[in-house]
């Protein structure tokens, strides 16, 4: 029996940081190759005018998702409460352009800076756990606010050190303890720090909301070591009914490459790395 899932991709893997006047020709390449959605990397809300990406994601009947970038002055464990009210402002202005896209949630490493991995004191590490906690339950209550929920994504050892497995990211949900908390599961992060990829959506449960995959070395889907077979019988245990979204990133933008340490391309062109991680996705959903 088919998955019941729809497929996106992430702007990312075209382009950096994703603004306004890519929208349309973008969005039409996205659309005629099949995809039902576009994950929209929002690094910086100001070169985004929300209106005329609604009215480009109707133009080429795509949905959109909406996915977070947090760097140094976008952390919710710093010492520094005004780094936090930076985070807060930035994470409102995503979560305005999630509600008027009629996304239904905000996603990503939402907790912390990309980048802090570091071998800390017990004390120091249960501080930043607890800060992180007490501000996403805030956060939740701006989604809340708006109808919309929030997608915590755990990132491997070497992007950060507080939320990595899908056991951290579930344990984070709880203690946030507020319905609008969930679950987003990244594949790349999960080849290198799960033990097993069914376990850990299976462990992600019904709070999982949204999946970005690749392959084990950041590539196009099927063409590498990664387990597909686990992933069907995770999420189909689970129920799943999301999307799966195509996550890798191009490596002509130098700051984003050092960011993720892509160093070369990944396949032939960025426009094939989707086609074909699309009609692979789709023939192993079936």
């Amino acid at each position: 029996m088919p998955l019941p899932v729809k497929f996106g991709v992430s702007t990312w893997l075209f382009t950096s940081p994703f603004q306004t006047s890519s929208a349309t020709e973008l969005f039409r390449k996205i659309a005629s190759m099949g995809f039902n959605k576009v994950e929209i990397a929002v690094e910086d809300p100001e070169l985004v005018d929300g209106p005329l990406v609604k009215v480009a994601l109707a133009e080429h009947q795509l949905e959109a998702i909406v996915c977070g970038a947090f760097g140094p002055g976008r952390d919710l464990t710093h010492e520094d409460p005004e780094v936090h009210k930076n985070c807060f402002n930035y994470i409102e202005q995503c979560l305005d352009l999630c509600a008027l896209w009629d996304t239904k949630f905000f996603a990503g490493p939402m907790y912390s800076a990309v980048g802090k991995a570091r071998m800390l004191p017990p004390e120091q590490r249960k501080k930043e756990w607890q800060l992180a906690v007490k501000n996403l339950r805030q956060v939740c209550i701006m989604a809340a606010d708006r109808g919309l929920e929030i997608a915590i994504e755990p990132l491997n050892r070497f992007e950060s050190d507080l939320v990595n497995t899908a056991s951290d990211a579930v344990r984070m949900v709880n203690d946030i303890d507020h319905p609008a908390a969930k679950i987003l599961l990244d594949g790349f992060h999960m080849n290198i720090e799960e033990a097993s990829i069914e376990h850990a959506i299976k462990l992600a449960g019904d709070k999982l909301i949204h999946l970005q995959v690749a392959e084990n070395y950041r590539g196009t889907p099927g063409t590498g070591q990664v387990n597909w077979d686990a992933y069907r019988k995770g999420l189909k245990a689970i129920g799943y009914r999301g999307t799966i979204s195509i996550e890798s990133f191009t490596p002509d933008n130098k700051e984003l490459a050092q960011a993720v340490c892509i160093w070369h391309p990944l396949a032939e062109s960025q426009d094939k790395f989707a086609q074909e991680g699309l009609t692979f996705l789709k023939q192993w959903a079936q």
